[in-house]
C-alpha cells in the first residue's frame, strides 16, 4: 500500500525509445580511416618525425598538478639562445618556439637546454635542393642512413625517486619526535619575547 500523500508514479518511459538510442557502428571504419590518414601524413612530411616538432618539458599549472611534467607549447628564446640555435632557424629544423614563455626555474631551464642539445646532436638536416649542400646540412653518408622517426621523439619520462634503506640505530629508537616538536614549537613561539628580554638585559648591563 502506498504511504503518505505522494503522486502516483506515471512514467512514460517506453515512448519512442528508438529515437533516443545512440549506436556506434562506425568505430571500426573510423579506426581504419585514421590509420590511413596517419600513413598518408607520414609520407607527405617525410623525412620529418611523424609526431611533429620537438616540444619542451614543462610543469603543470596550480598546486594540484605542478609536480607532473608534460610537453609545453614551445621553447623560450632564452633556452634557444643557451643551446646556440637561432630563433628563426629553430622552426625550420622541427623545434617549436614560444616567444611568450619565461623561465621561472633554473632546473627547468637547464633540462630544456640539454633537451635541445641532444636533439641537435641527433639531427639530420636534408638540403633544400638535392645535390646543393649548404652550411649546416648533414653529410651524404648520414642522409643515406636516415630514417623517419615513428611515434614520440625524445619522450618525456618522469624520473622515479630512489629509496635508500637505512639500518635503524639505538639513537633513532631513543629519539622522541613528539617531545622534540613540542620544544621547537615553544621556542618558535617565544623567540620575540626572549629577544626582547635579552635586549633589556644588555641595556641594564651597560648602565
Amino acid at each position: 500500500m502506498v504511504k503518505h500523500n505522494n503522486v502516483i508514479p506515471n512514467g512514460h518511459f517506453r515512448k519512442h525509445w528508438q529515437n533516443y538510442v545512440k549506436t556506434w557502428f562506425n568505430q571500426p571504419a573510423r579506426k581504419t580511416r585514421r590509420r590511413i590518414a596517419r600513413q598518408k601524413k607520414a609520407v607527405k612530411i617525410f623525412p620529418r618525425p611523424t609526431s611533429g616538432p620537438l616540444r619542451p618539458i614543462v610543469h603543470g599549472q596550480t598546486l594540484k598538478y605542478n609536480m607532473k611534467v608534460r610537453a609545453g607549447r614551445g621553447f623560450s628564446l632564452e633556452e634557444l639562445k643557451a643551446a646556440g640555435i637561432p630563433k628563426k632557424y629553430a622552426p625550420t629544423i622541427g623545434i617549436a618556439v614560444d616567444h611568450r614563455r619565461r623561465n621561472s626555474s633554473l632546473e627547468g631551464f637547464q633540462t630544456n637546454v640539454q633537451r635541445l642539445k641532444t636533439y641537435k646532436a641527433k639531427l639530420v638536416v636534408f638540403p633544400r635542393r638535392t645535390r646543393k649542400f649548404k652550411a649546416g646540412d648533414s653529410a651524404p653518408e648520414e642522409l643515406a642512413t636516415a630514417t623517419q622517426v615513428q611515434g614520440p621523439y625524445l619522450p618525456i619520462v618522469r624520473e622515479k625517486p630512489t629509496v635508500e634503506l637505512v639500518k635503524v640505530t639505538d639513537e633513532m629508537k631513543s629519539f622522541k619526535a613528539y617531545d622534540k616538536l613540542r620544544i621547537e614549537r615553544t621556542n618558535a613561539r617565544h623567540v620575540g619575547v626572549r629577544a626582547k628580554r635579552a635586549a633589556e638585559a644588555e641595556k641594564e648591563e651597560k648602565k
